[in-house]
């Protein structure tokens, strides 16, 4: 079924649809900057996020995503390639732009915890895709080579974060969706 020596999927929008109101979740990140007294660097979540180290408000900000990634995890649909996770025989990886935490929930609701070997999410390493690192950690645990594996995600930032890291990329449908 593969080519290669390993997979590493993205989660959500890959293997499963988060249940997340992202639009709530970045009201509650602009809360944490506003009850700071921080002036707002964007209203874009991702930027929110990307900017909230350099003005103290990191770990109020990734608290308050997580929250909500975990619990949409909880109830997020199963999506179509995560019924081929099951059926591949090399090892397999998830590397998310999501909290682990999130992830593993997910994958377990779906009885994907045990075909998944490593768990890559957006607190696991210090950068977040579309940086390298994050899948490169993954690659790393699974003990294949960058240029043996192949990243399977839904976004232009996935394929973005395979190319900077020397994997080959796929989508999961005809191209890019959302962030």
């Amino acid at each position: 079924m593969s080519d290669y020596d390993a997979v590493v999927y993205d989660l959500d929008g890959t293997l499963v649809d988060l249940d997340v109101d992202w639009d709530a979740v970045a009201e509650d990140v602009r809360a944490v900057y506003e009850s700071a007294g921080i002036e707002l660097p964007s209203t874009e979540l991702w930027d929110l996020l990307e900017a909230a180290d350099d003005v103290g408000v990191a770990a109020a900000v990734e608290a308050a995503i997580a929250a909500h990634e975990r619990e949409g995890a909880t109830t997020a649909p199963r999506l179509a390639h995560a019924d081929e996770l099951l059926e591949r025989s090399v090892p397999v990886g998830v590397c998310s732009l999501n909290c682990e935490a999130a992830c593993r929930i997910a994958l377990e609701e779906h009885g994907l915890d045990d075909a998944v070997d490593v768990v890559v999410g957006r607190d696991t390493v210090a950068t977040q895709k579309p940086h390298p690192d994050p899948l490169l950690e993954a690659v790393r645990e699974l003990e294949v080579d960058p240029g043996a594996a192949l990243f399977i995600g839904d976004s232009a930032r996935d394929e973005l974060t395979a190319e900077r890291a020397g994997l080959a990329f796929e989508y999961v449908s005809y191209g890019p969706s959302g962030v």
